[in-house]
């Protein structure tokens, strides 16, 4: 005769003896190791800078290179010219196909990768230790004599163009470039993208006199972070880029115009069941003295998932699945960048919990344990970012772009460990307030747009 079976739950008893235990207390955290960087500037005035990070038999490649565009009218013809040299960069030399370059990398055991923005273009690549001097041999090849075939450019111009109108049938691409320009005018941070009309009348001449002009050792950075010693390093690199003896000057960011206070600007999009709300405004640089302060009420406010923003409009009210509040560091000034999509119904809902939210913290202290908790996670994910080669590769080069040194490392974790609920304070006000901030919002202005004017100024584009 069978019985039905037991389900009693005999490890239930366990599980909650364990579930009952305190949480052990955290440790301060570890002093960051700073990695050993030779740094020598070649003859032909490229800086390089190269680290050895042994584990893992393979090297790291980051190339930086000044190639902001000039303000005016001039700029917008570079901003396209330079994003389609970008793009096809690696699409032949005198020498090699893009085929016969596409195989050459890969029999090394590498990859390379290039692009632009508005301050530099980057060339970026990773290789097995071995292929190393091949890898950089093709990588001189390319920045002496790269050729930009007729029938390549054509292509990636066409490309382009469709790739941009995808990307402004999107809000949150129409949100950004209208809060770029709000932001920055005519200066080449308010013109992140090209227009079709101005990609279609780039020719491959110009793009090789682009090259020509502008891709210049004086100035640029190569970092390289690898299995391999740093002298042995600079020394590869010297050999395979002796031949890149380019004069032309190396192209700085303009100063930023100084800030502009406007009212938020509604721009139409009918029948949209969601409203993308972005703001946006200055921030300090990494080598600000209040910069470790205003990351961490920064976090705080709505820098990662335990912020209070999300917190508010994500989980308490469901009005948006992924807020995010970010610093960004392009050279000519940092700045704070503010995103939520939220659904139509809640659009002013949204808006004001963030006014408040930005409010608290420009106004009120932080308690203790909000600043711990978001001193912690820096100091973290910074040891995350530069665990691996990759990751300290783009981070070595990113601060040298800044003109800051490894030591920055160092000294950043101390500076977030020295912030104090007062200092946290005092950032939040000069930086958070939403009076600093301006605001750029892509919706259905026959639904949201009576509920916004009863919360702030608005401007319809």
């Amino acid at each position: 005769m069978s019985t039905a079976p037991s389900f009693q739950p005999a490890a239930a008893a366990p599980a909650a003896r364990s579930a009952a235990r305190p949480i052990p207390a955290l440790g301060a955290p570890r002093k960051a190791r700073l990695p050993s960087v030779a740094d020598r500037t070649l003859d032909n005035g490229l800086r390089v800078l190269a680290v050895r990070r042994p584990g893992v038999p393979l090297a790291e490649l980051r190339l930086r290179v000044p190639f902001a565009a000039p303000p005016g009218r001039g700029g917008r013809a570079h901003t396209a010219r330079a994003h389609l040299l970008g793009d096809t960069l690696l699409s032949g030399t005198d020498r090699r196909t893009a085929a016969q370059l596409a195989a050459d990398v890969q029999a090394v055991g590498g990859q390379l990768s290039s692009s632009t923005d508005a301050d530099r273009l980057g060339i970026g690549g990773s290789v097995l230790v071995s292929g190393l001097p091949g890898l950089l041999e093709i990588l001189g090849e390319v920045l002496t004599s790269a050729s930009y075939p007729k029938r390549e450019v054509v292509g990636e111009r066409d490309r382009l163009v469709q790739e941009l109108a995808i990307h402004r049938s999107q809000a949150s691409v129409v949100a950004r470039e209208a809060l770029m320009g709000r932001l920055y005018g005519e200066h080449p941070y308010g013109r992140e993208l090209p227009s079709a009309q101005e990609v279609q009348a780039v020719a491959p001449g110009q793009l090789r006199a682009l090259h020509a002009r502008r891709l210049a050792p004086a100035g640029s950075i190569l970092t390289v972070v690898g299995d391999l010693q740093p002298s042995r390093a600079i020394g590869l690199v010297e050999k395979a880029l002796a031949a890149w003896t380019a004069t032309g000057e190396a192209a700085r960011t303009p100063a930023l115009p100084p800030p502009v206070d406007r009212p938020a600007l509604l721009l139409d999009r009918p029948g949209a069941v969601q409203t993308t709300i972005r703001m946006g405004g200055v921030a300090p640089s990494r080598s600000d003295a209040d910069y470790a302060a205003f990351g961490l009420v920064n976090l705080v406010f709505g820098g990662y998932f335990s912020s209070r923003w999300v917190a508010n409009i994500r989980e308490d009210k469901g009005y948006t699945y992924s807020p995010h509040a970010q610093v960004e560091h392009p050279p000519a000034g940092s700045r704070v960048s503010i995103s939520a999509d939220v659904s139509t119904p809640t659009t002013a809902a949204a808006l004001l919990e963030t006014l408040y939210e930005l409010g608290r913290a420009s106004l009120l202290p932080v308690s203790q344990g909000e600043l711990d908790q978001a001193r912690r996670y820096a100091i973290g994910s910074l040891a995350l970012s530069t665990s691996t080669q990759a990751g300290l590769a783009s981070t070595l080069s990113q601060l040298a772009g800044s003109g800051l040194g490894v030591d920055w490392l160092r000294d950043y974790p101390a500076q977030l460990a020295a912030v104090t609920v007062e200092d946290a304070l005092v950032a939040g006000g000069r930086y958070l307030a939403p009076s600093a901030l301006t605001t750029v919002l892509v919706g259905d202005v026959a639904q949201v747009e009576r509920p916004l004017r009863a919360l702030v100024d608005l401007e319809l584009g």
